[in-house]
């Protein structure tokens, strides 16, 4: 699979990063994250504004949603003292990531895996939580080019969002270089099993990535 999906599970021989330090690492090769700050208590301030998002960070919790690791739309300081109080008893031996909460907008997914015949694959679809239910998606060997990651929008069912459809767009050359840095990020590494970055979120301030998940072998 070239995305990480369904239930929380035990990775043997592989390491997972926590969520924040996959995004310091999409930051250095110059991919957009929401302003964010690691913590393992509740912090006098914050230097980014509400609302915000409150996830556990544990590398054994991969999907934080399912077991209630994620509150978003954090509107002030003192809701964030309470909701941390809530999660901190949930989750008493785990880290927390507090970050920006990102507008609402149209959402992609990008993701790589190490196919054991094809080798490392990078894969671009329509979709947030849709993703998996009408598989709109396209994929491409690493290492691609500007030509592979525009064939690879053109591939889409959805294409459409990219140039306007019903005051929704995609920022196509966004997503170009996108898709060329994420490439360029996955062959630095060499050795990711899994990457997953979903949702995307593009509105008419740019782009986000607001959840990062990375396995490496």
């Amino acid at each position: 699979m070239p995305f990480i999906s369904g239930e929380n599970i035990l990775v043997i021989d592989m390491e997972v990063l926590e969520e924040y330090d996959v995004k310091q690492m999409l930051k250095r090769y110059d991919i957009r994250i929401p302003d964010s700050i690691i913590v393992t208590d509740i912090p006098e301030k914050l230097n980014f504004p509400f609302p915000v998002v409150l996830k556990v960070s544990d590398k054994k919790i991969l999907h934080k949603s399912d077991v209630g690791g994620v509150i978003i739309n954090i509107k002030n300081m003192d809701e964030l003292k309470e909701k941390f109080i809530l999660m901190k008893k949930r989750f008493p031996e785990s880290k927390f990531l507090i970050e920006s909460m990102v507008k609402p907008g149209v959402e992609i997914i990008i993701g790589s895996s190490n196919d054991k015949t094809f080798g490392q694959t990078i894969m671009l679809g329509i979709g947030g939580i849709f993703v998996e239910l009408y598989r709109d998606v396209s994929f491409r060997l690493i290492p691609i080019n500007e030509s592979d990651a525009v064939s690879m929008i053109d591939d889409l069912k959805g294409k459409k969002l990219f140039d306007g459809f019903r005051n929704y767009r995609i920022n196509k050359e966004d997503v170009v270089e996108l898709l060329l840095k994420v490439s360029r990020l996955v062959d630095d590494l060499k050795n990711v099993d899994q990457l997953d970055l979903n949702p995307i979120i593009f509105n008419e301030n740019g782009y986000w990535v607001v959840d990062a998940k990375l396995i490496l072998k």
